[in-house]
């Protein structure tokens, strides 16, 4: 079929300035949304970081509204060309200008450093032991955009203020100026003001509300020991003696949560986030506690929001009961065991696991170069399933049969199991 004189000159026209368009510097977006991966709760996304050659490298980013400090793994700092400075315990290096998330460009401007750990040259792209993230968002950096996490659908947005459409229920929340938010709270009908802390993968209160709230409530599902999501794996070698409460109801500005599972304060980790914050707190909301919402960040009108995405319960604490330790050389450490019933839930002492000891693979899967959430995800199941631990010791490797529990649970008449963790 011909095409007349005229079609032909229309189509030369439209390609033309499709060609033109092309050619012209795009309008930089007002707001980005990118897929997330939820590793052990927490929110990673990729991120772009400029090099010192004038291109990117992606990088997986950790998104922490709880801490302000801006933080990379050792290589991406050198491969960025920054100049690294160094003392006995930790490097800094000035902070760069700005990085990407999507096709949108974050500013870094008005922080002045960013702090690196002090990793020996095999671990220098470890950040933190146990996540795959080379680089911390931090709070500081939060606080001048729109925010929006969607656990539901596993999404992440941030634009300029004003660009994002919020839905869902509202509270004001208090922003201080490094950006650590706090929201108007009640437990047992008393008011309090807990931290958001999407960044944790589990709640925690202080320790004194901690222990007044367990002594007043025993019918409270308790344990000792952090396993599942309450072991964070960077906080010493304390998480064996973590007390885990499971508390009946929490309102959290406009939600009113049921069954939160939190954590008592350690001292050194409550004066961290109260220096954070400016003044003392009754504690924080992980992101264990918000799974099913969609957060909405409004700093620049001190608003967030909540829309709930679904109602499913997470059954979070059914997994196998080891309390680890991630290495920088990818490996996981025992700490302890957590009891079930007042026994081991797995078999310890001499002819099973001790402190110590290393999680070498799980049913046949190696764990080392994994992150703790990829691990968590093999050590969970239903009650009663059993799984196969490799364990190394000394050199040597032998296997260990270990049985999933239901971990802060109530029995059939709903009393609450009282459970601890000991390093047997």
């Amino acid at each position: 079929m011909r095409l007349s004189t005229a079609l032909i000159a229309l189509v030369f026209l439209a390609v033309s300035a499709v060609a033109q368009d092309a050619g012209k510097p795009q309008p930089e977006p007002k707001s980005v949304t990118v897929p997330v991966t939820l590793d052990h709760n927490r929110v990673v996304i990729d991120v772009y970081l400029p090099l010192s050659d004038g291109s990117t490298k992606r990088v997986r980013g950790w998104v922490d509204t709880g801490d302000p400090e801006l933080q990379m793994s050792q290589r991406m700092a050198k491969l960025m060309g920054l100049a690294i400075t160094c003392d006995a315990n930790t490097c800094s290096a000035p902070s760069p200008r700005e990085i990407m998330i999507g096709a949108m460009k974050i500013s870094l401007a008005a922080l002045k450093e960013v702090r690196i750990p002090l990793k020996p040259g095999s671990a220098a792209s470890v950040m933190v032991p146990g996540m795959s993230a080379e680089i911390k968002i931090p709070s500081s950096v939060l606080r001048n955009y729109d925010v929006l996490i969607n656990f539901p659908d596993r999404e992440f947005s941030i634009g300029l203020p004003g660009s994002l459409n919020f839905k869902g229920v509202k509270s004001k929340m208090l922003v201080n100026a490094s950006g650590f938010i706090q929201i108007p709270s009640k437990i047992a009908n008393k008011n309090y003001s807990l931290g958001l802390d999407v960044g944790s993968s589990i709640s925690f209160l202080s320790e004194e509300l901690f222990d007044k709230l367990a002594a007043a409530h025993t019918e409270w599902p308790r344990m000792t020991g952090a396993v599942g999501p309450a072991n964070m794996g960077e906080l010493g070698d304390d998480e064996p003696k973590w007390k885990l409460v499971r508390v009946d109801r929490l309102q959290y500005g406009p939600l009113y949560l049921t069954d939160v599972a939190v954590a008592n304060f350690p001292k050194t980790f409550s004066a961290f986030f109260e220096k954070d914050a400016g003044s003392a707190i009754a504690g924080l909301l992980g992101s264990n506690a918000l799974m099913n919402y969609r957060i909405g960040l409004d700093y620049a009108h001190s608003t967030a929001y909540f829309d709930i995405g679904n109602t499913f319960k997470f059954p979070e604490f059914d997994v196998v009961g080891l309390i680890l330790r991630p290495e920088d050389d990818t490996r996981f450490t025992i700490l302890g065991v957590a009891d079930f019933e007042g026994r081991p839930s797995v078999p310890s002492g001499d002819d099973g696991i001790q402190p110590g000891d290393h999680l070498v693979a799980v049913d046949g899967i190696p764990v080392p170069d994994s992150t703790l959430g990829q691990v968590w995800s093999l050590l969970e199941g239903s009650p009663g399933q059993e799984r196969k631990l490799t364990i190394e010791r000394e050199g040597k490797q032998f296997n260990v049969v270990a049985k999933v529990q239901h971990f802060l649970g109530k029995t059939e008449d709903g009393q609450a199991k009282e459970k601890s963790a000991k390093k047997h």
